[in-house]
């Protein structure tokens, strides 16, 4: 019999709303330019995300792209308007670490004016798209900052080809002597290695047991709240399939699409949930 939970452990449920055609592995096959000619399917797809957090009485944080927001205005209402955090994803789904400080003040302060316009309500929050805060860009959380936000979600403390930091604080924490949270992605470290139980691609490979297993002992062993994240893709098996993208590319983006939902369900009536930004206590 599995271990029960803490019931003094609430965790931060997250979802980064873009589309199937705004993911980093795809960029090279759908450049911005075409991004209006293409199918929008976030909107009827991060609807059935409220509709899963209306049924289970869970709150969650929405980190949404400024372009998004721009096209469906009526969903970011829908979210603040059910009692849901509206974050910031960015407004190109850029990378972080490949704008200048320029660009990226920019991007953030651009999607984070359209969030509050649209929206009504203050935007604190932010999440770099494919977690691109890193070592190589730690100018960012003085830009976020300067720009009215007061945390940010961006890093995976973890080793992977695409980002992670590894050595950075596993643990939500200030940045500096700032005023200002980064919240990174959970990880558990077992051996000297940091193993991540976070959601995204991980969650739709790894066996649920296994998943649920690790976030217990995370919020066991190291007694602090975790992070999940996902997508409104990740619960559209009925997407179109990109066959030119690189193989790998293809199983990381497809792999068990048709699950994520149910296993979602699970895991929302298997933890406590609320919005990132009352877990941490981090908004202003």
């Amino acid at each position: 019999m599995a271990e029960p939970l803490p019931m003094t452990i609430v965790n931060a449920m997250t979802v980064d709303v873009e589309d199937w055609f705004q993911v980093q592995a795809f960029t090279k096959i759908y450049p911005r330019e075409m991004w209006e000619d293409l199918p929008r399917r976030v909107e009827a797809n991060t609807e059935v995300f409220l509709k899963m957090f209306a049924d289970a009485g869970v709150k969650a944080t929405f980190f949404t792209l400024g372009w998004v927001a721009d096209r469906h205005p009526g969903l970011v209402r829908r979210i603040v308007a059910e009692g849901h955090e509206l974050a910031s994803h960015g407004y190109w789904h850029r990378l972080a670490h490949e704008q200048t400080p320029d660009e990226f003040r920019e991007d953030v302060g651009r999607a984070r004016k359209i969030l509050e316009d649209v929206g009504g309500v203050a935007v604190r929050g932010y999440r770099a798209p494919t977690f691109s805060i890193n070592a190589r860009n730690p100018w960012a959380f003085d830009v976020l900052e300067e720009e009215g936000y007061t945390y940010s979600s961006s890093i995976f403390p973890i080793r992977h080809d695409l980002y992670g930091m590894p050595d950075a604080p596993r643990l939500a924490h200030r940045v500096g002597p700032r005023d200002f949270w980064e919240i990174p992605m959970t990880t558990v470290r077992v051996g000297g290695r940091n193993f991540p139980f976070s959601g995204g691609g991980y969650f739709r490979l790894f066996p649920y047991a296994l998943f649920r297993a690790g976030l217990r002992r995370f919020n066991r062993i190291d007694a602090a709240s975790g992070v999940f994240y996902t997508h409104p893709w990740e619960i559209d098996p009925a997407q179109p399939r990109v066959s030119s993208a690189p193989l790998m590319s293809r199983f990381r983006h497809y792999v068990n699409l048709g699950r994520t939902q149910d296993r979602i369900k699970s895991l929302l009536r298997d933890f406590s949930w609320d919005r990132i930004d009352r877990v941490f206590q981090v908004a202003k």
